[in-house]
């Protein structure tokens, strides 16, 4: 997929204006559509707004060492707002559409079905919904085949992450075609099956209401808890990922440990998964064994932790915590 195909996203509220960046920013042509029917005055404000929002964002991040300051203005001229009434053209010739209205079922469908229709065979059209099914969606989109759901994440320009979630019709070249373009620009697309959470929403809803249910039940303050996860839980799950945690500590240590907080807080939500004592009977328990939830067959296993430990000393970095030794005098 060409660096320089056409864009157009579908709504201009937040998320519509950072997928709009992102593509801006690598190089593409976007074309911000309004769903909305108005009068021409109201338009001409959302469209100041919009491609003055742009023009901030980009500036931030010019300012925040990105690139040379500059070039703001050439990168946001690329970026156009198109009225409801004019979004054929816009649509039939994006490569890529990304639907971006709020979260209300019927909204999305109804802004899919027209946008589809508008758009013709050849674009693919993804929606950006971060609840909502992609097969909850494509009976809405005029040709199915091109529809999968793509998961951003807030700021969308900063963070690297997009779940592509296809849904039964999805045809697997749309799917390719997704991950190439989202690579080219520098993301970092990972596919999951259509369930609901998707991966990172379903991970972090479990860990935030956690979070919250210790601040009420006395556990520790607010702050202690935030600052536990910034430097213990977030320092280590910024390097390893939470499957390869498993691996590196040995998943018998996870199924020893959510037995033992199963029995003494009472709760089955503590309770291992079957796959943890699947594994562990099949021997897969890890680094120990070279197999886990990842293959660590044919690694250099000492090099491998090399590598994971000089990232752990480049993240104490960041954080402003690395110390030199206290030397003998």
């Amino acid at each position: 997929m060409s660096a320089r195909e056409r864009i157009a996203c579908l709504g201009a509220g937040r998320m519509g204006r950072g997928i709009t960046v992102v593509f801006a920013y690598a190089g593409h042509e976007v074309a911000v559509v309004d769903c909305k029917p108005r009068p021409q005055a109201d338009f001409d404000r959302l469209a100041a707004d919009v491609l003055d929002d742009v023009s901030s964002t980009l500036a931030s991040l010019a300012r925040l060492g990105l690139f040379e300051e500059v070039h703001v203005a050439a990168i946001a001229r690329r970026v156009t707002v198109v009225a409801e009434e004019r979004a054929g053209a816009a649509l039939s010739s994006a490569a890529v559409i990304f639907e971006a209205v709020p979260e209300v079922l019927n909204l999305k469908r109804d802004v899919l079905a027209r946008s589809s229709t508008l758009a013709g065979s050849t674009p693919i059209v993804a929606s950006t919904t971060s609840t909502m099914l992609a097969d909850d969606l494509a009976c809405a989109v005029a040709h199915p085949r091109r529809f999968l759901n793509a998961h951003w994440l807030n700021p969308a320009y900063l963070v690297p992450l997009v779940e592509l979630s296809p849904c039964a019709a999805t045809d697997a070249a749309t799917l390719a075609r997704m991950q190439s373009l989202l690579d080219a620009i520098g993301k970092v697309p990972v596919v999951c099956a259509p369930r609901p959470g998707y991966i990172v929403p379903r991970i972090q809803a479990l860990a935030m209401n956690e979070a919250a249910r210790m601040v009420e039940e006395g556990v520790a303050s607010a702050a202690d808890i935030d600052k536990a996860i910034r430097y213990g839980f977030g320092f280590r799950f910024a390097v390893l990922g939470m499957l390869e945690f498993i691996d590196w500590g040995g998943g018998d240590i996870l199924y020893y440990a959510s037995k033992y907080l199963t029995q003494a807080l009472g709760n089955g939500r503590y309770a291992a998964p079957d796959i943890i004592e699947r594994n562990m009977r099949e021997g897969r328990i890890g680094l120990s064994s070279r197999k886990g939830f990842l293959d660590y067959e044919n690694l250099d296993v000492e090099a491998y932790r090399a590598e994971r430990l000089k990232s752990f000393v480049a993240m104490l970095g960041l954080l402003g915590l690395s110390r030199p030794p206290v030397l003998p005098e």
